[in-house]
């Protein structure tokens, strides 16, 4: 193997040329990302779903409440 006398510039180290990037890829907006996005947005659904339904349960259970005490 070939020896480089800079350590910057290591000969024979593998790599070869870089992928021909897009503007948005450079600017980290590539597809991983997006699908990475897509995923927390679906998690982020799901949560607020959740709290959601909790909420309305509360609310339904606290109506109930209300309702036998004013009986």
């Amino acid at each position: 193997m070939t020896v480089s006398k800079n350590i910057n510039n290591p000969v024979g180290q593998g790599g070869g040329q870089r992928k021909k990037q897009s503007r948005a890829e450079r600017q980290n907006n590539g597809p991983y990302r997006n699908a990475d996005r897509q995923g927390a947005a679906d998690q982020k659904a799901e949560l607020v779903r959740k709290m959601r339904e909790k909420a309305a349960e509360a609310e339904a259970a606290r109506q109930t409440d209300d309702d036998s005490a004013k009986s």
